[in-house]
């Protein structure tokens, strides 16, 4: 099969990491992928395998306004000239490149899937806010074969936005084939991973932690970003600051998940929240906000962890409490909650979605 997937270019962003994962493993399972760039620049451009042909436009499309209608022409003009069976388009902030396929191609184009990576419905995001958005979406992805959710529980919300079934849920690949060998976690250390900015809710975070009576616990924000000068203030006045570590930003956050009893996410929304397999896939339970499907499908089980409302400091500080003074449970029973987030079986699972988009595609033009 050949599979084309784009992306603007390489950030520190989720979306493209899981793309650079789900290219690799394609690639290496003997399918022609050719990843196409609008800028190949960005802090993951070392990331793309040896095996995925990597092609940047010429010239290149940095981000800025209409860089996403210019993307959009550019891979129309490399379809032309390097026929595709399935495009592959990753998350919501590439949809616009569907239509523009679609409208340059017509009956040439080639199978086209499309995921969502962020919830159809935001938190924050209501009245003429969502009508627009719900609008915007349904132009974008009118043409569109098949769509991936990373949740079965956005399965109904994508059909219902398209009025047609065409979303299959696949997981999110955050965890590669190796299963981690965990011990029991000790002492009292809570992990915030992640972007030191606004959606995160990390000004909750501390303030929760604040209340938090036991001498013995530790934050620590493992990240960078925009706020953390803003945050350091806030953990000096809240009278936290010798408990509480900023430790910039790690490649892999896996060494602070192993000495961490808990991981805590306290953002206002995210799209999957990958962070919480990857806690969970290290035997450690989370302490989270509602603000993704990831924590109804893997935190509503007892044992692997509690759920807070976003924004709330005193219901989340209930929570760290809680599970601080509970016994840490067996890595190994969280780790097997995570199974089918592995890599392997996520690549396979998208190849099933792209043959029966594929052959739904040559029927519908035939």
């Amino acid at each position: 099969m050949k599979i084309l997937v784009i992306l603007h270019d390489l950030p520190l962003g989720g979306t493209e990491r899981v793309a650079l994962r789900l290219t690799a493993a394609w690639a290496r399972a003997g399918h022609q992928v050719t990843l196409l760039c609008g800028s190949a620049t960005g802090a993951q451009a070392g990331l793309v395998s040896e095996v995925v042909e990597l092609v940047e436009c010429a010239p290149p499309i940095p981000r800025g306004l209409g860089s996403r209608l210019r993307l959009g022409r550019a891979v129309a003009e490399h379809l032309r000239r390097h026929p595709a069976d399935v495009l592959f388009v990753p998350g919501n902030f590439h949809w616009s490149v569907c239509r523009s396929v679609a409208q340059g191609l017509r009956d040439n184009r080639p199978a086209i899937v499309a995921q969502v990576s962020s919830p159809i419905f935001k938190h924050g995001r209501k009245g003429l806010k969502q009508w627009a958005f719900e609008a915007g979406a349904r132009r974008r992805l009118r043409d569109v074969d098949a769509m991936v959710t990373l949740s079965s529980q956005t399965v109904p919300e994508t059909d219902r936005l398209l009025g047609r079934r065409i979303a299959t849920a696949v997981p999110l690949p955050a965890l590669d084939d190796t299963v981690h060998q965990a011990d029991i976690a000790s002492g009292k250390l809570i992990v915030a991973a992640g972007r030191l900015a606004p959606e995160k809710g990390y000004d909750i975070a501390l303030k929760a932690f604040a209340k938090i009576a036991d001498p013995e616990a530790r934050l620590a924000f493992v990240g960078d970003g925009p706020l953390r000068a803003e945050l350091e203030a806030l953990a000096d006045k809240l009278g936290v600051r010798d408990r509480v570590t900023f430790a910039g930003y790690a490649p892999d956050i896996g060494p602070w998940l192993d000495r961490a009893r808990l991981l805590l996410l306290s953002s206002w929304h995210e799209g999957f929240g990958a962070v919480i397999v990857e806690a969970l896939g290290r035997g450690r339970p989370v302490v989270a906000t509602d603000c993704t499907p990831a924590v109804r499908d893997l935190l509503a089980t007892p044992g692997r962890g509690r759920v807070a409302a976003p924004g709330d400091v005193d219901g989340l500080a209930r929570a760290l409490e809680a599970e601080l003074a509970a016994a840490p449970p067996e890595p190994s029973a969280l780790i097997t909650t995570v199974e089918a987030y592995r890599i392997t079986p996520v690549a396979d699972a998208y190849l099933a979605v792209f043959e029966a988009s594929q052959a739904r595609h040559q029927t519908s033009v035939a």
